[in-house]
C-alpha cells in the first residue's frame, strides 16, 4: 500500500470485534480554541477568515500578517507544548470508555510523528489509553491497512472532509462520521459528501456508532437530516 509501508502499524493488535478509528484534534482534544490562546500568549491573533491557519494569524501589535514559515513554527511549538493547553471535548472520555467494552479503539492523529510522545502522555493523563498513530499521510490507506478484509464493522470519525473522503475511497462499508466543534473557523470548513453523516456532538456520535455496531448490516449510514 503506497506510503503506508513507512508507517509502522505492527504494534497494533485488533481483536475479533468492531473497530473505531478516531481523529484527535478538534474531535477528541480541543485544538482551535487552545491554539488561539497559545498564540495570544505570544502576541498574535487568529482571524477566522478561512479554514486555514496560514494566512490568518496577525501580530496584535500592528496587525501585520505572520508569514507562512512563522505560522508553521507556531504550530510545531503548540504541538510541543500541547500538554499544557489541550483539553478533551465534552463526553468523549466516557463515550469512548463505554465503547471500549465492545470495540477496539484507535487514535489516528494528523500531526508530525515526532510529537507523538507528548500526545501519548496527554491522552494517558485524561484516561484515553487507546493505541495512537501519528502520521501526515492520507488516512484512507492507513485505515485500509488496519482493517484489511475483516468482516467486522468499522467506524471512522474526523473533522476534516478530505480525511473522511480518503477513508470512504479505501474502506468499504465504513461508517463515516463528520464531527467538528462549533467555532468561527469551522464555519469555513469544506462540506463532506452527502453519504457522510454529520454528528452534532459526542452524544449524537455515540448513537450513530451504537446503531452501526448493532445493526448487523454494517452498510454506510444515511446522511443526517
Amino acid at each position: 500500500m503506497t506510503g503506508v509501508a513507512e508507517l509502522d502499524i505492527s504494534h497494533i493488535r485488533l481483536g475479533e470485534r468492531p473497530l473505531i478509528v478516531c481523529d484527535v484534534d478538534d474531535v477528541v482534544l480541543q485544538f482551535i480554541g487552545p491554539f488561539q490562546l497559545f498564540i495570544q500568549s505570544l502576541g498574535h491573533e487568529f482571524l477566522p477568515r478561512s479554514f486555514h491557519l496560514h494566512g490568518n494569524i496577525v501580530s496584535v501589535a500592528d496587525g501585520t500578517e505572520i508569514d507562512d514559515q512563522h505560522v508553521s513554527r507556531l504550530i510545531e511549538e503548540f504541538f510541543e507544548a500541547q500538554e499544557l493547553w489541550q483539553t478533551p471535548l465534552d463526553r468523549v472520555v466516557e463515550t469512548l470508555g463505554r465503547f471500549s467494552q465492545e470495540a477496539d479503539i484507535l487514535f489516528l492523529t494528523a500531526m508530525p510523528p515526532r510529537f507523538q510522545d507528548q500526545r501519548r502522555r496527554l491522552l494517558d493523563r485524561i484516561g484515553l489509553l487507546f493505541p495512537l498513530l501519528a502520521s501526515e499521510q492520507p488516512k484512507g490507506p492507513i485505515v485500509h491497512a488496519l482493517h484489511a478484509s475483516r468482516s467486522l464493522p468499522v467506524v471512522f470519525i474526523d473533522d476534516m472532509a478530505r480525511n473522511l473522503h480518503s477513508v470512504r475511497d479505501h474502506v468499504a462499508d465504513c461508517l463515516l462520521i463528520h464531527l467538528m466543534p462549533s467555532s468561527p473557523v469551522h464555519r469555513f470548513a469544506p462540506a463532506a459528501a452527502d453519504d457522510i453523516t454529520r454528528a452534532t456532538d459526542w452524544t449524537h456520535a455515540a448513537e450513530l456508532i451504537e446503531a452501526h455496531i448493532l445493526s448487523g448490516t454494517f452498510s454506510r449510514a444515511a446522511p443526517a437530516a
